[in-house]
């Protein structure tokens, strides 16, 4: 079961080609990369096991500043965050939190509205780019 809010696609490539296609796709949208986190090598640096798990967080001002101008509290959930993850079975997924969830669990009133649409559209097109879906 998918947590409210999240957004979550299968892949038809691999964990690492997903997050890499994910990657180029966030970059060549004009957004800023800020940090590409592997729990699977934390996990193996404590000699644990865990699955392909990585979270890309990555953002753009123009769209992130009008909302935390808007309602501070915004900025715990930004920049924004995708895992790239694998389930036991091996097939690979995408998830990510939509923007009108964040914007109504965060109270923004509709002067947003324009920038959380733009928002989605650049997670959906970044998301399918990465997944081929």
């Amino acid at each position: 079961m998918t947590p409210p809010g999240l957004t979550t696609l299968p892949s038809s490539h691999t964990a690492r080609d997903t997050m890499n296609r994910l990657e180029a796709a966030v970059k060549a949208a004009g957004m800023t990369v800020f940090g590409r986190i592997d729990h699977a090598a934390g996990a193996d640096s404590v000699g644990s096991s865990l699955l392909p798990t990585e979270v890309l967080i990555f953002g753009n001002a123009n769209a992130g500043t009008p909302l935390m101008q808007s309602t501070r509290t915004i900025a715990i959930d930004l920049p924004l965050k995708a895992l790239v993850w694998q389930d036991p079975a091996g097939q690979t997924w995408l998830s990510y939190n939509d923007p009108a969830w964040l914007a109504k669990r965060h109270g923004l009133d509709g002067t947003t509205d324009a920038v959380i649409a733009k928002m989605t559209r650049a997670l959906e097109e970044v998301a399918r780019a990465a997944t081929g879906s």
